[in-house]
């Protein structure tokens, strides 16, 4: 991997890190395009970008990230403690999912889903919806704590997994948006943490800047994509998600078959 590489990687992870479109599935496909092996090195920078990126959310909500939220922060490590659990047991058998095949079906999956939900399920003004982030229950958060699992399939997206699960719970596209983002940073930092301590020594010099260059570029793109994202969300729908991943899933089949 070269610097190139690394700048074109952080762009993807940091655009895609906050939609609903599986940033680690174009991350596999952007890789397969870019003739980079997946090798443990790779596939731990890979969480180190992601990781980037999931500072932008720090930097987007310090707000967030004080004592008096403790409340929140409390629902947001309840709705961890799933996919925490089971990625960590059955953390071979999901590696061993990774496949343009797989990513491809799950992106086209989840196309469908968003659509049906944003059919037949939205209320978004009903009197009942929940619009302020804070306002998610307890109960509430362990549900989208459970439907974030689904995350763990390639290609299906955490982001679009959390928001499926929190649109079905009558919350708001914003609300739903920002508990995913709030979400990804317990998940992300754990992931970080167990893969920099596992492959730390398989970093030379070379890699370090390769690492530190797609690090900087991830963050940056992410802390303008979050932006955009809620900007988008206050005037459209998930539609146009739906539709992208079901046509991004099919050219993934038809290019890779």
């Amino acid at each position: 991997m070269n610097i190139y590489d690394s700048v074109i990687l952080g762009i993807i992870e940091g655009f895609t890190e906050f939609l609903p479109i599986s940033s680690t599935g174009h991350l596999i496909v952007a890789s397969e395009f870019l003739g980079i092996e997946q090798t443990s090195v790779t596939k731990a920078f890979s969480v180190i970008i992601q990781f980037a990126a999931i500072l932008a959310v720090f930097f987007n909500y310090k707000d967030k990230f004080t004592i008096g939220k403790i409340s929140l922060w409390t629902k947001v490590f309840i709705a961890f403690i799933p996919i925490g659990a089971v990625g960590f047991v059955f953390s071979s058998q999901i590696k061993a999912l990774f496949s343009i095949n797989i990513v491809a079906v799950m992106f086209i999956v989840g196309g469908i889903v968003f659509l049906i939900v944003e059919k037949f399920f939205i209320k978004e003004h009903s009197s009942k919806t929940i619009t302020d982030v804070e306002k998610i229950s307890t109960k509430q958060a362990m549900i989208i704590g459970v439907a974030q699992v689904f995350a763990l399939i390639p290609g299906t997206s955490r982001a679009g997994s959390t928001i499926i699960g929190a649109l079905l719970l009558n919350i708001s596209r914003k609300a739903s948006a920002e508990f995913s983002f709030l979400l990804a940073f317990p998940v992300m930092s754990a992931v970080t943490a167990y893969d920099i301590l596992k492959h730390y020594h398989e970093f030379n010099d070379a890699n370090i800047i390769t690492l530190v260059v797609g690090f900087v570029v991830s963050f940056l793109v992410a802390l303008i994509t979050i932006k955009l994202f809620l900007k988008f969300l206050e005037k459209f729908t998930f539609v146009a998600f739906g539709i992208y991943r079901i046509f991004f899933g099919i050219l993934l089949l038809i290019v890779f078959n």
